[in-house]
């Protein structure tokens, strides 16, 4: 029986979610997961973060693993920066579930749990700088959901018009992201 191997990431900011890719044009543009450890074997991420996401992904040998994450409604708790300060009815409106554009149609969202975080939370630098506060207020939310369509989170604040202006997922499941730093990568044992 194989022993599959299993690994916390924190993608950082730029990177894509994936190894590589067979395209080399956009092998000698964009920043690939593979630059940042010598993984095993069928490695794969568990879900993905779009380029300009950061934080939590877990990698795994174990496809079984992977779709089970997937598909069974298992939380991923992201904290965005967006732009502005959301009103409590659009919080609601968040929470409640909220229509966004999917594959060129009409999708509302599961409810899930949204809050404002009071103090800024403790993340590392993102590298690329993030608009100042001449250009307006903005507030930190705590968005918990468990789905996860294409850029769900980021369509969903925009459909209040409030844009995340950086995104960082910070846990899934029972695993947080903690101290880890942009770019480290760790052993896990597989239980989410």
């Amino acid at each position: 029986m194989t022993e599959h191997k299993h690994f916390i990431v924190f993608k950082p900011y730029g990177f894509i979610s994936q190894l590589s890719s067979n395209d080399l044009r956009q092998r000698r543009k964009k920043k690939f997961l593979a630059e940042l450890h010598d993984w095993p074997e069928e490695i794969m991420p568990i879900g993905r973060l779009d380029e300009k996401s950061e934080g939590l992904l877990l990698m795994t040998t174990d496809g079984k693993l992977s779709n089970h994450i997937n598909r069974s409604g298992i939380e991923k708790e992201y904290y965005a920066l967006v732009d502005g300060i959301p009103t409590e009815e659009q919080l609601i409106q968040l929470q409640q579930g909220i229509e966004i554009g999917l594959e060129g149609k009409k999708y509302t969202t599961k409810p899930c749990a949204v809050e404002t975080l009071i103090a800024s939370p403790n993340l590392p630098n993102r590298g690329k700088k993030i608009r100042d506060a001449r250009h307006g207020p903005t507030t930190w939310l705590s968005i918990t959901i468990q789905e996860g369509k294409f850029r769900q989170v980021r369509k969903m604040t925009s459909a209040i018009d409030c844009p995340t202006l950086r995104l960082v997922r910070v846990r899934v499941g029972n695993i947080n992201l903690n101290t880890l730093q942009p770019g480290e990568v760790l052993a896990w044992d597989g239980e989410v």
